[in-house]
């Protein structure tokens, strides 16, 4: 017998939201993982919120959220407003009930911006990071130092001459027109006028050059599990530098040494690496040999 196509809208729902996910859903051990971190972050949650006033976003659904963003690659925080508004998973994991309105993403970023001033999202990360050393599941034998850059919020007109000889009167000020064919540009002599941080780099040859950072991360390979990230100018030795940092070695380099000091001290990994002599930081000797190589 053919089944009937009309929907008939019901008043009330008697479907609790946990029935929904399958018990095996890899979020479900997650979800566990998360609750005893947030437990642990209650007292931190208390100094960064008034005690009068009208309630904000709950931090522990906002981290939650937040985690399911970078889990599924959500491209913006608008879309995962979206996301949570019918996607049942998610508002499961996150602690929302059907019924409960979704939060305006302004909202959101405003409050997502108060946790990552307070250093909750690095407390956050270090209490699950604990977990996981907790059980025996971090290794301090052998880990790398993976980067990748980090295309900066500045645009490349913005990359101009540090003794600024280049300015001239704006055909259109809030968009000028900028001619770079037949300049010598490099971050030596060049420099963003919005974003100074950022400095132009590339992935390879015949890749085109942005403004960007780098992002490091340092992953144990015994079980895969990031133990710390970093942010680095994109000098091209930034990687490196990360390695050595997180080893708990002095590489020379301001940037790199302040990996030393992100929590990584805490899992074993120090001393680990020794610093490199003469050269070798910046690449093998011409002519080596594979084992001098590696």
């Amino acid at each position: 017998m053919r089944g009937n196509d009309k929907q008939q809208l019901d008043v009330f729902s008697y479907v609790n939201p946990e029935q929904r996910v399958p018990q095996d859903h890899p979020l479900r051990g997650l979800r566990v993982m998360t609750d005893e971190a947030l437990r642990e972050l209650q007292p931190r949650f208390h100094k960064l919120y008034a005690k009068t006033g009208r309630p904000s976003i709950a931090p522990e659904k906002l981290l939650r959220a937040l985690l399911l963003q970078a889990l599924y690659s959500v491209r913006s925080e608008r879309l995962l407003m979206e996301q949570l508004d019918y996607n049942l998973l998610f508002r499961w994991f996150v602690g929302l009930n059907m019924d409960d309105a979704i939060w305006d993403v302004t909202v959101f970023t405003k409050n997502r911006e108060r946790l990552l001033d307070g250093d909750i999202a690095e407390a956050f990360f270090q209490a699950v990071l604990q977990q996981a050393r907790e059980r025996s599941l971090l290794s301090d034998e052998h880990f790398t130092v993976d980067g990748t850059l980090l295309e900066a919020w500045a645009s490349v007109k913005s990359y101009q001459r540090k003794d600024a000889k280049n300015v001239v009167p704006p055909d259109d000020p809030g968009n000028a027109t900028v001619d770079f064919h037949g300049e010598k540009q490099s971050n030596q002599t060049h420099a963003s006028k919005t974003d100074p941080d950022a400095k132009m780099a590339r992935k390879g040859k015949g890749k085109e050059a942005k403004l960007s950072y780098n992002g490091n991360l340092l992953v144990e390979n015994r079980n895969g599990l990031i133990v710390n990230t970093e942010v680095f100018e994109a000098n091209g030795t930034a990687e490196r530098d990360a390695a050595l940092g997180d080893a708990g070695t002095d590489s020379g380099n301001e940037a790199g040494d302040r990996g030393r000091r992100q929590g990584i001290r805490h899992g074993g990994f120090r001393g680990r690496v020794q610093k490199p002599k003469g050269h070798a930081a910046r690449g093998p000797k011409p002519g080596a040999t594979r084992r001098e190589r590696h």
